[in-house]
């Protein structure tokens, strides 16, 4: 069974582990590798960044002179993937001066029993599930005066709370085919019921081999799965949010009849290493992809810092060309009309003033260190230049608990889910958001009963005939970067154009950010600005916390220029 947890208040965190060392992930401190005979350094991979998006004469030759050989370039983004069996090559090489950077590949050494997705917390939503096993799944007040959309759409009170409601957006503008949506993650579940009418299974692309070492047995022989699967669940839950259709069975998505694109980049076990998302996004500039979604943050560094003391000079060359790198690739498909948005993470950290890191980096197991840090470094790709950072409310609207905040770094505000939101005992798994879940899923975590009937209050099913499709419980900025993203798919089904090159349609990323800052509602900061939370756990007890919010109601540390707002930007 594959590991699973969200960029809800549960993943991020450092890996804990089972399983047998050997597996090359990109990035890090290389382990001994196979070959390398008497006298040589086993043969090892790095990533070297060129200083333009191509190599010049002089880089292939310092390269070559360094002892190594390029494997693999991408001309687009501007990196190579180069072998070497030379002690020293990445060295000798930065001290040639004629590349950007080289950073070798690092060995994994076991498999991470938490989820890495958006941000560390302090339980895990499995936790809660099984301690809320026996529970009722009830409706709110609210939900009972709201017209339905769909079977379950009285569990909705995301969409409720950004107006994506029969008598919201869904009767003006439910989003068209002709706007693709990229969803950068773990893979989408294409044959879910409430996911294959908008699945487009020509366009989606996996662009992660499956490894033993971290993910657990491969599911197919090549090691490769299909683009229509996910092994995870955290990509299906994001992909519904964003456009579940109108079709008589579950959930209704924010822009219930866009295209979604699996442009999967996540490890089923929730790494989400450099090279895979510089793939995934440079595809998505070649496709015509409108809008993609980011709920992950890149390994091994939660933040990235470019000349931080506490790291060594290879450390400090690793950061470097993660922050580099990544722009690039985000240039590259900005400049191609995508749009992207990005989950803020689950730390409850003001971005502006971070001050320590024990999460970095995040693997091989027991590598994380605490270090001072300061705001010049950056958690990517969600502070990286040109992305739409996403904070996360609770049911009542409030910031949630655990999400990360910061004047400079919020742009926009979206529901992701509290379950310790208005909650009257201790917590209320119905205040997370519900989509999505993969049958299989649901079957190797044992949350359904012999007869295929949810034995977990967390777990939902809804049953079309003979058809039935389950949705799950999940909260996180993984949760509200999708809402974000599935609004700001409805702006560009209102204003796109016809898109020659692509086909469908498309719009300026900078006319569609400022309808999606637009369109939110503007929300102040709390009175007084400093907030206070009490959590009720299992496992600590009473837990208390306090973030100040900063800024005016038009753009503040708490909710950026608002909660988004599907109403709005279908008749804005």
């Amino acid at each position: 069974m594959k590991l699973r947890q969200a960029f809800l208040t549960t993943a991020l965190s450092a890996a804990v582990i089972t399983g047998v060392v050997g597996a090359v992930q990109p990035f890090a401190v290389a382990s001994p590798g196979i070959g390398g005979g008497p006298g040589k350094a086993a043969a090892t991979q790095y990533l070297v960044l060129f200083k333009t998006t191509t190599a010049d004469a002089a880089a292939r030759q310092a390269i070559t002179k360094a002892g190594g050989t390029i494997t693999e370039e991408n001309t687009k983004v501007g990196y190579a993937y180069v072998s070497s069996d030379r002690a020293g090559f990445s060295a000798a090489l930065d001290a040639s001066g004629a590349v950007a950077g080289a950073a070798k590949e690092r060995v994994i050494g076991r498999d991470p029993a938490l989820r890495r997705i958006a941000g560390s917390d302090l339980e895990r939503m499995t936790t809660e599930r099984k301690a809320a096993k026996g529970g009722a799944v009830t409706a709110d007040a609210e939900a009972a005066a709201t017209p339905l959309a769909e079977p379950l759409a009285n569990l909705q009170w995301d969409m409720r709370q950004i107006g994506a409601t029969p008598t919201g957006s869904y009767a003006k503008n439910q989003g068209s085919h002709k706007v693709k949506v990229g969803i950068i993650d773990t893979g989408i579940d294409g044959t879910h019921p409430d996911i294959a009418a908008n699945f487009d299974a020509t366009a989606s692309r996996n662009f992660v081999t499956d490894l033993p070492d971290i993910d657990g047995p491969c599911e197919h022989a090549s090691c490769v799965d299909p683009a229509n699967e996910d092994d995870d669940g955290h990509g299906t839950h994001v992909a519904s949010t964003i456009g579940a259709p109108i079709n008589g069975i579950g959930i209704a998505g924010v822009a219930p009849k866009v295209s979604l694109v699996n442009i999967r980049a996540g490890q089923d076990s929730g790494y989400f290493f450099l090279k895979a998302t510089l793939e995934a996004l440079t595809y998505a500039g070649d496709i015509g992809v409108d809008v993609v979604n980011m709920s992950f943050y890149t390994d091994p560094w939660l933040f990235n810092c470019a000349n931080n003391p506490a790291d060594s000079l290879t450390e400090r060359t690793e950061q470097r060309i993660i922050r580099t790198a990544t722009q690039r690739a985000l240039d590259y498909a900005t400049h191609r009309g995508v749009l992207p948005v990005a989950a803020m993470g689950n730390e409850f950290t003001n971005l502006n003033h971070p001050t320590s890191d024990d999460t970095s980096p995040d693997y091989p197991a027991d590598a994380a260190k605490t270090r001072a840090i300061d705001n010049s470094c950056i958690s990517v790709p969600t502070e990286s230049k040109g992305v739409v950072s996403v904070s996360s409310t609770g049911i009542s609207t409030r910031m949630a608990y655990y999400s990360n905040y910061g004047t400079e770094q919020t742009d926009i505000a979206a529901p992701g889910g509290d379950v310790y939101d208005t909650a009257t005992n201790g917590r209320d798994l119905t205040h997370a958001v519900l989509a999505a879940y993969p049958a299989s899923l649901a079957q190797a975590n044992g949350d359904l009963n012999e007869d295929g009937t949810p034995n977990n209050p967390a777990v939902v099913r809804d049953c079309k005939g003979d058809v039935c499709g389950y949705y799950q419980y999940l909260q996180g900025t993984s949760m509200a970067s999708p809402h974000a993203a599935g609004v700001a798919a409805l702006v560009v089904a209102r204003h796109g154009k016809i898109d020659k090159a692509h086909g469908g349609v498309g719009l300026n990323v900078n006319a569609s950010r400022s309808w999606l800052y637009k369109s939110a509602q503007p929300h102040a900061c709390p009175t007084p600005r400093t907030f206070h939370y009490t959590r009720v756990t299992a496992a600590a007890g009473v837990v208390e916390a306090e973030a100040t919010c900063t800024g005016p109601t038009s753009k503040n540390g708490f909710y950026g220029r608002g909660i988004v707002n599907a109403y709005a930007a279908a008749t804005g």
